[in-house]
């Protein structure tokens, strides 16, 4: 394994010679030859998924399955999505596969079919139930249950991020011993049980055969994925941002069609490099 990231060409290595290159995103024939060193962690919505005017309308793009059974495979298994989702919502999305993963906010960890870790109780139901009231403020206001957490998705309508927000923040004030934690995303409000993160659940994760030792690759998009950009240079591993330029990352992507491109490409330069 590599001992030093700076050998490993992640960041300044990586990006084409042109104007925008500090904002660019690495070349996959230079990352190829490391994959069986490199543990690859991914983000769903918003990241390898598009997002959509509601959860239940996300798909998967034809071939991604593939890709992702390949990077799989090339890792001996070193592959994980990292998703607020719980990983039944996760299986759903991506059937008939089952992919390891971090669901929950690192609330659940499935390393494999038969390692599976819960870290976190459900949401106590008089919590959930008075969180889930807060819908019927307004019309468009989606609500998401996820098991160990409570979701309200504002995207149909965004006038009322406000009323939401001071809504969550009453029933806080009214319990203030429940261990809840608040998460702001892209037009949603998530209450999450407070003694997990994805950040917990990846360096959990990163313990466990085949990640331990290996240097993290990981994607994601949302305010819910800075807790992991911030704990990279602990793992040795490094991160990239999707349609933002996020603190602490080596580049970032436009748009999920862009990591879908890379991820297929970098097998692509691998077959390449591999015949070279």
């Amino acid at each position: 394994m590599i001992e030093d990231l700076a050998e490993l060409p992640v960041a300044e290595d990586l990006v084409p010679e042109q104007d925008e290159a500090p904002e660019a995103v690495p070349v996959p024939h230079l990352l190829a030859p490391y994959l069986d060193e490199t543990a690859i962690l991914l983000d769903i919505d918003g990241t390898l998924l598009d997002l959509m005017p509601t959860p239940r309308e996300v798909w998967v793009p034809p071939g991604l399955s593939k890709t992702l059974n390949r990077l799989l495979e090339r890792t001996s298994g070193a592959l994980a999505l990292v998703s607020g989702r719980s990983l039944n919502d996760i299986d759903l999305i991506f059937a008939p596969e089952e992919f390891p993963a971090v669901g929950g906010h690192g609330a659940e960890m499935r390393v494999s079919a038969e390692a599976v870790v819960t870290n976190a109780p459900p949401m106590d139901k008089e919590l959930k139930r008075r969180l889930a009231a807060i819908a019927k403020l307004s019309p468009g206001i989606l609500l998401e249950d996820k098991g160990y957490s409570l979701a309200l998705h504002y995207r149909l309508a965004p006038h009322a991020e406000k009323a939401i927000y001071e809504a969550v923040s009453l029933i806080r004030a009214d319990l203030p011993n429940a261990p809840i934690e608040v998460l702001p995303g892209k037009c949603v409000c998530e209450i999450k049980h407070s003694g997990c993160t994805k950040a917990s659940g990846v360096r959990e994760l990163m313990t466990r055969t085949p990640f331990k030792g290996r240097r993290p690759l990981f994607i994601g998009d949302d305010v819910t994925d800075e807790s992991v950009f911030a704990i990279m240079p602990d793992l040795n591993g490094v991160a990239f941002s999707v349609g933002r330029r996020a603190k602490g990352v080596a580049g970032h992507f436009d748009d999920p069609s862009d990591v879908r491109e890379f991820l297929a490409r970098l097998l692509d330069d691998e077959n390449a490099t591999a015949q070279t």
